[in-house]
């Protein structure tokens, strides 16, 4: 099996640094990457807030949250996060087009031995790999908001993943103290597959005016015993993420996956969630757009596009 001692992790969003929290715990070497530097110095200042609460509540001894800090290193680059990592952690927005051109310039950066691993929710890990040398050491694995209190880890066996790159990042997941499931390759995996389509009746529910959106939550969390409602959740994971996953589905799977349109409508008003302080409910504390704003995301494709076009050309014959 191969073995781990450095992660990287790409993008320092939400998903970013509650990964790297997760990976600097379990004992590993962590280089988390962001574009912005304001993303990094976010990361960190919420990393620490993090362990220390984790320390009150008596979750983590105050030694080794220290020890989980001490781990953490910071890039300013793909090139410089990736260059000297066992493994690779893709942490950007559920794109397809984003995720296979960062994947793409990965695998130009990495040693040959390292193995890339995206943080997808539903898109095919095999379509991503397939731009790669390395489809074998190639895997998905599928963390849940928020990182570092979410015990699921969902690990996603693409078509050519090989035996020893599933043992390695199995055993990465139990060091960050997840639960572990192994899923063959599906669109929506598990839990976004059921989850999606909760809550996409939910919305066409309030569409069609059948009760408030509190109601439907709370007939939810107290009559089928859900820890949160579909429109927290959703309000939680963002919006648009939900409705990139739907489209996914109903193109993969079929009609009973078509997105609703209020959901759709929601997205083209704004209103995503938490992060953006307006998604089914209002937030009004929270950062505009916080995560992933379109201009990083652009900021960072264009530089990916850049390093491509002087780098050798990558394979069409997957």
């Amino acid at each position: 099996m191969a073995e781990v001692r450095t992660i990287a992790v790409i993008g320092a969003g939400i998903m970013g640094r509650g990964i790297a929290h997760a990976a600097a715990l379990g004992g590993y070497r962590t280089i988390l990457e962001d574009l912005l530097p304001n993303a990094l110095r976010k990361a960190e200042t919420e990393i620490r807030a993090n362990l220390d609460q984790a320390v009150e509540l008596g979750k983590v001894d105050a030694a080794d949250a220290d020890a989980a800090f001490s781990r953490l290193e910071y890039a300013g680059s793909i090139d410089q996060a990736a260059r000297e990592a066992d493994l690779v952690i893709e942490a950007v927005p559920e794109e397809m087009e984003s995720k296979i051109e960062i994947f793409t310039m990965l695998d130009k950066i990495c040693r040959p031995t390292t193995i890339l691993a995206s943080n997808t929710s539903s898109l095919s890990v095999t379509e991503i790999a397939s731009v790669t040398y390395r489809a074998r050491k190639c895997v998905g694995m599928h963390f849940f908001n928020p990182v570092h209190k979410m015990k699921l880890l969902e690990i996603v066996r693409a078509l050519e993943t090989d035996d020893d790159t599933l043992a390695a990042v199995v055993e990465v997941g139990k060091r960050m103290r997840k639960e572990v499931v192994v899923i063959k390759e599906s669109p929506g995996f598990i839990t976004s597959r059921i989850n999606a389509m909760i809550g996409n009746e939910a919305f066409y529910m309030l569409q069609e005016g059948v009760a408030s959106a509190e109601d439907i939550d709370k007939a939810l969390k107290l009559g089928l015993n859900h820890p949160m409602g579909p429109f927290e959740l959703v309000d939680l994971v963002g919006l648009d993420t939900r409705l990139h996953i739907l489209e996914y589905l109903h193109k993969s799977l079929g009609e009973k996956f078509r997105p609703c349109p209020l959901l759709a409508q929601y997205v083209k008003a704004g209103r995503l969630g938490r992060k953006s302080g307006r998604g089914v409910f209002e937030y009004p504390e929270a950062a505009k757009a916080e995560d992933a704003p379109e201009s990083a995301v652009g900021k960072k494709l264009e530089v990916i596009r850049a390093t491509a076009q002087n780098s050798f050309p990558v394979p069409s014959d997957h």
